[in-house]
């Protein structure tokens, strides 16, 4: 037996978003059925929604940041009891069995994880998002959430938040560390505040000035304008990592003279293009150039604890769900401080 939540979904590449309902399975052993609270709305988001990357499974409920309290278990669950707070990332399944599944690192599960939406489930079925009333998780792929975290403004962290927390311990930033974070959006200003209590030395590089006393206030020592071309010769061979948050095609090499030798150009923004690159820009300095992509289980549970004891929640703007479409496009423009959340009782 399978249960109708309300939902907004895309029918069709691009579509406007639009009320509608779903199924949802019934809770199995493992399962947990999720009251959901709030949504973040991810610019990955709009990319699946509007076939950016690569084709997709329509209609689509996107949403991948998922914030709320249990509302039932299954007669098997140990990990969770009707009322906790808990949270959903990126997925919801892997194989559990390969060597990176067992290690905790389910992102990167050698027969490929399954997506909270916009994915085929090992049931055969189409997953859907979080931009809905209730979902329904395997406990083993449900976190929980800090009591001292606002559901609110956890509900980005479980994207945003691991995204840039996973590349920032895995790259060891920290004391004497000076880390700069490219773009402040979503992920970045999430970043700047993460590398800023691990202790780091934290710059933001930013198109302008016009975002500097934010980033400032949020735990920035320095902002740098890269539209001002001067900067990328006052600060070469500065930076010991460099996590780039922009889903805009970058001139790489530009930022690889940033580096110290044997530093590390991180990239958790995906552009839709393809970017080119100079390797003599990689070749001098033993620089690495690196992609990441969000963390397993086990660190999305650190990074919630880490953020729950250092206080740090994500900037948001709540909304309707009928402001859904319009904050899709304010995200284009780079109209949000830093955020959208749906707050799902009005759907």
């Amino acid at each position: 037996m399978t249960q109708t939540v309300p939902a907004y979904a895309a029918p069709a590449p691009g579509a406007p978003l639009a009320r509608t309902t779903i199924e949802r399975r019934t809770p199995g052993p493992h399962d947990v059925l999720i009251d959901i609270a709030y949504a973040g709305i991810c610019h990955s988001d709009i990319h699946q929604a509007r076939d950016g990357w690569a084709e997709g499974i329509f209609p689509m409920v996107p949403g991948h940041e998922i914030a709320g309290t249990v509302a039932a278990v299954g007669e098997a669950v140990r990990r969770f009891s009707v009322g906790d707070r808990v949270g959903v990332g990126c997925m919801v399944d892997s194989c559990r069995t390969c060597e990176f599944c067992r290690a905790g690192q389910e992102q990167n599960c050698a027969n490929g994880s399954t997506g909270t939406y916009n994915a085929i489930g090992r049931d055969g079925e189409p997953t859907y998002g979080g931009y809905a009333t209730h979902v329904v998780v395997d406990e083993n792929f449900t976190v929980r959430i800090p009591d001292s975290l606002p559901l609110d403004v956890a509900a980005p962290l479980l994207c945003a938040g691991i995204t840039v927390y996973s590349p920032l311990r895995h790259w060891q930033a920290g004391p004497g560390k000076k880390v700069a974070i490219v773009g402040l959006g979503g992920l970045g200003h999430m970043g700047v505040k993460i590398a800023h209590a691990l202790g780091a030395e934290v710059t933001v590089l930013s198109q302008s000035l016009r975002k500097r006393e934010d980033g400032l206030k949020l735990g920035a020592d320095h902002y740098h304008a890269t539209a001002d071309g001067t900067v990328f010769d006052e600060l070469a061979g500065t930076f010991d990592l460099i996590v780039s948050t922009v889903s805009a095609p970058l001139k790489l090499g530009g930022y690889l003279k940033l580096l110290r030798p044997d530093g590390a150009l991180v990239n958790v923004g995906a552009p839709e293009e393809p970017v080119s690159l100079n390797l003599f820009s990689l070749i001098g300095g033993r620089k690495t150039l690196a992609g990441s992509n969000i963390g397993g289980i086990p660190e999305t549970q650190e990074m919630l604890d880490f953020c729950a004891e250092h206080g740090l929640g994500a900037e948001i703007e709540v909304i309707r769900a009928d402001q859904i479409n319009e904050a899709y496009e304010r995200v284009v423009n780079s109209d949000v401080r830093y955020r959208f959340v749906i707050d799902t009782a009005t759907i």
